[in-house]
């Protein structure tokens, strides 16, 4: 149970991200959604939280890439809910290319949202974990992150460098009792997997035989935010049917 405790979640208006939100305020924690531009769709997974679970749920528009203003989202959210205990790095994008002909922009961005957006929340919120004597810390990462993959260097760069970060802030933060895991989730279905038909070649490389769901992901971070992973920590968790096995 997550009862009293207040989750902030990059990317929480849909997909993986939603999912999360609607997990985590099942199990009694107050919701603080961070988003890019989709406002209704934040508001949307808002009110389902609290209506259906009755916590207090808020959402914040923010560009995570962008360290002041990162800066600020944390501590109105802070301000709004009192502190933070969970933090959860969600957010991503992907501009797909292959190498040879990537734009420059197209790395920037990637790397810019799904990495250095990530560490802008962990410098943010560290202060407040340090304050509360504890907290938890779960990023999403990729098994492309681990493999790679053939048109997504700038993606599999940033999501290998998130597992790297991962378990630097594991080793620094540890004696203040502040965990950091990440989730290596495969093939998702999402709004961002929407292209990708799942044809027999693809999930012939899926021992499970499936594409995985985003409370497949949800129910291995409320896993990693729970009293059961106290001891856990700098540990990547694949969810992806045995995909990178």
């Amino acid at each position: 149970m997550l009862k009293g405790k207040i989750t902030l979640i990059t990317g929480g208006s849909r997909g993986i991200g939603a999912a999360i939100a609607k997990k985590f305020a099942s199990l009694g924690s107050d919701i603080a959604i961070i988003y890019a531009g989709n406002h209704e769709a934040a508001m949307k997974v808002c009110e389902m939280c609290r209506v259906e679970y009755g916590i207090r749920a808020a959402a914040f528009c923010c560009d995570v890439s962008d360290f002041n203003a990162s800066k600020k989202a944390v501590a109105d959210i802070k301000g709004e809910f009192g502190s933070i205990d969970i933090l959860v790095n969600n957010a991503g994008i992907v501009q797909d290319g292959l190498v040879a002909a990537m734009r420059e922009e197209d790395f920037d961005k990637v790397i810019g949202i799904n990495l250095k957006g990530a560490f802008n929340m962990i410098r943010h919120c560290t202060p407040i974990f340090i304050k509360n004597r504890g907290g938890r810390i779960i990023n999403i990462s990729s098994v492309i992150g681990l493999t790679g993959n053939a048109g997504q260097a700038n993606y599999a760069s940033a999501k290998a460098g998130l597992i790297g970060l991962t378990k630097s802030v594991a080793r620094e933060l540890a004696g203040k009792n502040i965990t950091c895991n990440a989730i290596a989730p495969g093939f998702i279905k999402t709004d961002m997997t929407d292209g990708i038909e799942e044809s027999g070649e693809l999930l012939r490389n899926i021992p499970l035989k499936r594409a995985g769901t985003p409370q497949d992901v949800a129910e291995a971070a409320a896993f990693l935010a729970g009293k059961c992973s106290d001891y856990i920590t700098g540990e990547v968790i694949r969810v992806d049917g045995g995909m990178a096995m």
